[in-house]
């Protein structure tokens, strides 16, 4: 005999997994309390592991009613992963009412996902919640930001304080909160939306393989007349690039060049891409005249003005695509 479900709004969560079983299945059990006493149903997608992920995951989530353990078939990257959940909806096929997207490093509080969703109930026109999320040590991880626009690539790579102080209302980061409210975007860690955004922008753009598509998701709901929020109440520990090995890069990888360029040519065309582009490359060099004077401020990654020129001109010579609308 299966247990009846909660009743009130339903909420999918999805779970997406890359070669991390174990803490997926710790995130699946903090998502699984915190889902006590909400309707609905919790999705894992393996993300194309090939490392036993997904059969060690099915073996130990098959008796838990509330689970369903899939395959993607490929690794197409963070929003092609989770939007395989998306589209399977709840167990019976049925569309939710909600959907909550939590990272696998990500832990929520036993009340993290009802405050989601308590929110945006009381708020019907609130499209995007997302949590205050935090490390295992307690700190505060910034996860609130403003679009980036061609203002931000000069500020943020000059790093400069008088640049900073005149665009600081152009800056992407704005720190951390202190109260629930209207942010541009939230990184994905955990955030829910309402399955109207969905039905009226879509899911994730699976041209983004990692990076850029939460903000894409976001600005296209803004757009579309349904803001983000920042829930302070709901609080998740968060690990962070323990799938994506971004603490360790040495290098900034071809993906996430081919990202950000896809995101400002969605945004705004060709022009605006290269735009960014050369405005990062300015703040960039300004950033460089200040290390010859002063040698101890942080250099950037290796070779990344190069890489960042490379990737444009190849882009632009390659004519790759049209603009996207």
């Amino acid at each position: 005999m299966t247990r009846a479900q909660p009743e009130g709004p339903t909420v999918l969560t999805v779970l997406l997994n890359w070669r991390t079983a174990d803490m997926t299945l710790r995130a699946a059990d903090s998502a699984e309390r915190a889902m006590q006493g909400i309707a609905g149903g919790i999705v894992v997608v393996d993300n194309d592991s090939g490392d036993g992920s997904f059969e060690k995951m099915s073996a130990a989530l098959k008796d838990r009613p509330r689970f369903r353990v899939v395959q993607s078939g490929r690794n197409g990257g963070f929003g092609a992963g989770n939007n395989v959940g998306i589209r399977l909806g709840l167990p019976g096929g049925e569309r939710p009412d909600f959907v909550y997207i939590l990272n696998s490093d990500a832990f929520p509080a036993p009340d993290a996902i009802r405050r989601l969703l308590d929110y945006l109930e009381a708020h019907p026109k609130v499209g995007i919640a997302g949590s205050y999320i935090h490390g295992p040590d307690g700190e505060a991880h910034v996860t609130c930001f403003r679009f980036p626009s061609v203002a931000s690539e000069f500020e943020g790579a000059a790093r400069t304080g008088p640049i900073s102080r005149l665009l600081r209302h152009r800056s992407v980061a704005i720190g951390v909160p202190e109260v629930t409210g209207p942010v541009d975007w939230l990184a994905g860690a955990s955030m829910m939306l309402r399955e109207a955004v969905i039905r009226e922008v879509g899911i994730f753009d699976e041209t983004f393989f990692l990076y850029f598509e939460e903000t894409d998701l976001c600005r296209r709901a803004a757009e579309a007349g349904w803001p983000t929020h920042f829930v302070r109440e709901s609080r998740v520990e968060h690990i962070g690039s323990v799938s994506t090995g971004m603490k360790g890069w040495k290098r900034v990888p071809g993906y996430w060049f081919d990202s950000r360029w896809h995101y400002f040519r969605k945004s705004g065309g060709t022009a605006r891409a290269v735009a960014a582009t050369a405005a990062h490359v300015a703040g960039g060099l300004i950033l460089r005249m200040r290390r010859v004077v002063q040698p101890s401020i942080p250099p950037g990654p290796p070779h990344f003005l190069r890489d960042l020129v490379g990737h444009a001109f190849r882009r632009l010579v390659g004519k790759q695509g049209v603009d996207a609308k």
